[in-house]
């Protein structure tokens, strides 16, 4: 009998792996192709099926739409573990929650039992940037595996982590390129580009909204993340195809300041583990600490709630169709070589062919090595994240002991935008009842104080406080390290308001911690009701992402506006508008567009010369054109305006400015600067210029700062541009032009520089 009961054992064993995966389908058998396939993409509603089948076939997974997308797409969430740990779900999310904010323990016992019973919590986000299909494909694979597998890996997983899964951060960028690209395989399309943004506003900036939290997407997730505060958060990109084949952590310097050294390290040990396994797979082409950063919040809201952020690069091929990268295409990066072998990158990939398949399996051996490390490590992880908290609650010696936002000032929508922002992140904002003084100084009542002591402190510091981004060269003497992103995100700067930083007791009576305020903009008088101007954009086929940005600000306030294609503007659609706005794009896109053959001919060419005709008379009869950055120079050859850029030509190594923010000084007698003070701040980045000015029908109304123009970030060679032109009036025939050397409306974050572009918006 005992034989028999082993021998039955034994087979139950060997076939456990079949039997839970009975009833589940595979990916394979759900969609006729296994994920990964050359070639071949399921779009958002065949994935959001499947999940659904996942969910009602396996007692391991449970799907939520937390919400809808922009374009009214569903966004969900798969929870996945083991049925016993989804039976005392809310359970263990109240253990987390006290672990998120350690004053509400009640004693060592409590910690010791928290520790002992939790599980560690891992989100693992894919596809944010629609054209790198790889990790909404390997979404499906992974969440068949956790749904049906009995193997050992997967059950410790199941047992120890409670695994977050969101499969597309953009499902509507999703569907179009998924769509566009099954649409065009295997015709002279194929792994053509899609012909507009693949997020309706942002394109690829949508990872960039990590700390305004301006767009839908980025709300739902944001709130997914509070409820669960995960321990580790993985975040599953694409990068380009001539370097290594997967990036993970380490990353390179800097790192923001106000992240705990807890996370730094723990982010490079993971990293390096996730590395170590794909490895030790055979993998080759794995590097570590090369070519990313972690400074700007924008990409990593986690790290200031307590989460490791895992950023993971695989090498993209062309969409879903294979491509050849012959070993002379692989070259230098950043702190690495792909040609060559190096610690960080010990086993290179010699070229050859890639494609989807190698994408989907790298990212699906990251994923599961990162989810192995949290099953395997999970007292660590719930033990690191208490401690990173209770060091915020502590407060660092380096912070104040609170900031201040003074009551009553003048720009009431910079501070509601910077008070939303704070606390959709959770930090603690309460409104004083009464005036009071601290460090010296006095505040009115209704000032609104931080105080530093609490959990997510470390996320108002850096929002708060100046950037001072080192200056880090490739080499000695060399040219200047680019950063991964941008180098300043100063609150009170990007959004007009003051912030002040205090020692001190507070001795004031506070209200409870605020709820967070909606936005609150009003337009200006001059652009509502019956003599608003007829406001019209320029949207290219080839529409750049400032573009996106604008249409939101503007959709945003209830501004109203028309978007305008080439065709339109060639039929003589301008006559029926006062301003035609074109925001960031190159001359050339504007000209021409894409070229004959590139796509399918609705989707070609630009302006041409017809259009370009249209948009001079439109200004020489009375309209106006406002351009900003790169349009300048379209708009400075169709006018012949004798201007030019200062900086062009200018080696990085004497001039350099990556996305800092800079004072801009305003002639008070321009229309544009109307209510402006005579000194703001301004956003100034790589794209944008300072101008040297020879003809007499234009107007300087806006300079950029005398002595050092810098405000927060870095600034190399400022005095390149100090005192030099950045915002230019011209008229032309019965007509204007309005010229920004620079961006008011970088990531609709600008707040302080909107008003200079809506006065530009007159009649």
């Amino acid at each position: 009998m005992t034989r028999v009961l082993i021998a039955f054992l034994t087979v139950f064993v060997i076939l456990a792996p079949s039997l839970a995966a009975q009833g589940i389908p595979s990916p394979q058998q759900y969609f006729g192709f296994d994920m990964g396939s050359d070639r071949r993409l399921a779009n958002w509603d065949q994935l959001t099926s499947y999940y659904e089948e996942l969910a009602e076939r396996s007692q391991r997974v449970i799907v939520d739409t937390l919400g809808m997308t922009t374009t009214g797409q569903p966004f969900v969430m798969l929870t996945i573990t083991s049925p016993e740990n989804h039976e005392r779900l809310d359970e263990l999310r109240e253990m987390q929650m006290k672990l998120a904010d350690p004053r509400i323990i009640s004693s060592e016992a409590e910690l010791t039992q928290l520790f002992d019973g939790g599980k560690a919590v891992a989100m693992i986000t894919h596809g944010i940037h629609s054209t790198e299909v790889g990790p909404s494909q390997m979404a499906a694979r992974l969440a068949y595996t956790m749904a049906s597998s009995n193997e050992e890996r997967i059950l410790e997983i199941l047992e120890n982590v409670i695994f977050l899964q969101i499969p597309s951060l953009n499902p509507d960028g999703l569907q179009w390129v998924n769509d566009w690209y099954n649409e065009h395989v295997r015709t002279q399309y194929e792994a053509a580009p899609l012909p507009w943004l693949y997020h309706f506003y942002t394109g690829h900036d949508n990872n960039r909204d990590w700390y305004a939290f301006t767009q839908d997407e980025t709300i739902l997730t944001v709130g997914a993340q509070n409820d669960w505060h995960p321990h580790i958060v993985h975040d599953v990109h694409q990068m380009g195809g001539n370097g290594a084949r997967i990036f993970f952590p380490p990353y390179i310097e800097p790192w923001e300041p106000n992240i705990d050294p807890a996370l730094t390290t723990a982010v490079s040990q993971l990293g390096t583990y996730m590395a170590a396994e794909l490895t030790a797979q055979g993998k080759k082409g794995v590097v570590v600490n090369a070519q990313y950063d972690a400074f700007t919040p924008a990409r990593a809201y986690m790290h200031y709630h307590g989460a490791a952020r895992i950023l993971s690069e695989t090498a993209s091929a062309r969409i879903a169709s294979p491509t050849n990268i012959p070993p002379e295409a692989l070259g230098p990066g950043r702190n690495f070589d792909a040609s060559q072998r190096s610690w960080n990158f010990p086993n290179p990939w010699e070229g050859g062919d890639w494609g989807l398949p190698d994408i989907v399996d790298y990212q699906y051996s990251g994923a599961l090595a990162l989810l192995t490390n949290a099953a395997k490590n999970r007292r660590f992880w719930l033990e690191n994240f208490y401690g990173v908290n209770k060091r915020a609650v502590d407060k660092w010696d380096a912070w104040p002991d609170a900031w201040i936002i003074p009551g009553n000032q003048k720009n009431e929508t910079g501070v509601n935008y910077a008070l939303r922002a704070l606390v959709m992140a959770e930090v603690e904002v309460a409104e004083a009842q009464e005036a009071f003084s601290v460090d010296g100084m006095n505040f009115p009542a209704g000032s609104y104080v931080i105080p530093m002591n609490q959990p997510y402190a470390g996320f108002a510091n850096s929002m708060l406080e100046v950037q001072h981004y080192p200056d880090l060269r490739e080499y000695p003497g060399g040219p200047p390290q680019r950063p991964y992103d941008v180098t300043a995100h100063t609150f009170g700067y990007l959004f007009d308001f003051e912030a002040v930083e205090v020692d001190g007791d507070l001795r004031v009576e506070l209200s409870e911690p605020i709820a967070a305020p909606d936005f609150d903009f009003h337009l200006p008088a001059h652009l509502s009701g019956a003599d608003a101007p007829r406001v019209a954009m320029y949207k290219s086929w080839q529409e750049p992402m400032p573009a996106g940005w604008q249409r939101w600000v503007l959709d945003e306030y209830d501004m109203a506006y028309d978007t305008l294609h080439d065709a339109d503007i060639r039929s003589g659609a301008l006559d029926e508008y006062d301003v035609f706005l074109f925001q960031a794009q190159e001359a050339g896109s504007i000209r021409n567009g894409f070229r004959s053959g590139e796509l399918p001919r609705q989707y070609t060419g630009g302006l041409g010369d017809e259009g370009m005709e249209a948009v001079s008379a439109f200004v020489r009869n009375g309209g106006r054109v406002i351009a900003i950055e790169a349009a300048t120079d379209f708009v400075a050859e169709l006018f012949d305006l004798d201007i030019s850029n200062l900086t062009s030509g200018l080696p990085n190594t004497d001039f350099y400015i990556p996305g800092s923010i800079l004072r801009l000084e305003l002639d008070s007698a321009s229309e544009i600067n109307e209510g402006m003070r005579d000194e703001i701040s301004a956003w100034y980045w790589r794209s944008s210029m300072a101008y040297e000015v020879n003809d007499p029908r234009i107007r300087i109304a806006a300079r950029y700062g005398q002595g050092d123009p810098l405000l927060s970030g870095w600034v190399l060679g400022g005095h390149h541009i100090a005192g030099e032109a950045a915002v230019l009036e011209a008229k032309i025939g019965e007509g204007s032009l309005v010229l920004f050397g620079f961006q008011p409306n970088y990531r609709a974050q600008t707040v302080a520089t909107w008003p200079l572009l809506f006065n530009a918006m007159r009649k």
